[in-house]
C-alpha cells in the first residue's frame, strides 16, 4: 500500500490511501474491517467499520459505482469532506478522515449510534418536550454552520440522527454551499449548473424550489418544515 499525505482547504491533514481491494463486506481499507452495511441511498452507501489503530467504531461512506468515475460527484465528496473538516460541534457529525483508492473516494466519518428523526417519527408523535430538546439542538448545528458562512441545503428528518443518550448529530453535508450573494459551490468547479435545484422537495424553502439564491433563511426554513412533523 503507498500513501501521499495532503492538506484540505481547510487546513486539516489528511491521507490517500491506494489499495486495490473493493469495499465490501469484510473487506479492510487502510487501519478500517469493514463489518457492515449500514444503509444506502442515491448520494452514496454507508458502511460500518472498526479502526483498528483508535480501536473504534466508524461510518464509511462511499460514492455508488455510478458515480465513482463523475468528477462532479467526486467533487461534492471532496466538499463534503472540507465541509465537515471546518466544523467542530458536538451536533453535527466529524469527519475522521478522506480516503481515495484506485479512483473511488470514500469519507470515515463519526459513527452516531440510534435512529434518524425520520425513524423516530413512525413510532408516533412526541411530546412538547422531547420535540423542544431535539429542535434545539438542531438550531445549534445550524447557528454554528451558519456563522462559518456554510448553508446545508438539505435539512430534513431523514438527515437528522438521534444518538441512543438522546444527543442531536446533524448529518450529510454534500451539498452544502457558501452564504454569497451569487451562488456558489464551496468548491470550485461548477458542481451545480445553472438552474439545477438540489435538496428534498418537501422540506425546501419556496426560493429553493424556484433555484433562486439559498442563504441560511432556507435552512431555517427547513428546520421548520422539519419540526413540525414531530
Amino acid at each position: 500500500m503507498s500513501a501521499r499525505t495532503f492538506f484540505l482547504k481547510s487546513g486539516i491533514l489528511v491521507r490517500f490511501f491506494a489499495w486495490s481491494m473493493a469495499i465490501r463486506v469484510g473487506s479492510t481499507l487502510g487501519s478500517y474491517q469493514i463489518t457492515a452495511q449500514i444503509g444506502s441511498g442515491g448520494m452514496g452507501d454507508v458502511y460500518r467499520a472498526r479502526d483498528g489503530k483508535l480501536k473504534r467504531e466508524v461510518a464509511i461512506k462511499s460514492l455508488p459505482d455510478s458515480f465513482a468515475r463523475d468528477p462532479k460527484r467526486i467533487g461534492r465528496f471532496q466538499q463534503e469532506a472540507e465541509v465537515l473538516a471546518s466544523l467542530n460541534h458536538p451536533n453535527i457529525a466529524a469527519i475522521y478522515d478522506l480516503l481515495e483508492a484506485e479512483g473511488s473516494t470514500y469519507l470515515v466519518l463519526e459513527l452516531v449510534e440510534g435512529e434518524t428523526l425520520a425513524d423516530r417519527l413512525k413510532r408516533g408523535p412526541m411530546t412538547v418536550e422531547e420535540a423542544l430538546h431535539l429542535s434545539g439542538q438542531i438550531a445549534a448545528a445550524l447557528e454554528a454552520a451558519h456563522e462559518l458562512g456554510i448553508v446545508h441545503r438539505d435539512l430534513k428528518p431523514a438527515n437528522i440522527k438521534i444518538s441512543d443518550r438522546g444527543t442531536v448529530k446533524l448529518l450529510d453535508f454534500g451539498i452544502a454551499k457558501r452564504d454569497t450573494p451569487v451562488d456558489t459551490e464551496i468548491t470550485a468547479g461548477g458542481l451545480t449548473g445553472a438552474g439545477e435545484i438540489v435538496g428534498t422537495a418537501a422540506y425546501m424553502s419556496p426560493e429553493q424550489v424556484r433555484s433562486e439564491h439559498v442563504s441560511s433563511s432556507s435552512d431555517q426554513f427547513s428546520l421548520a418544515s422539519s419540526c413540525s412533523k414531530c
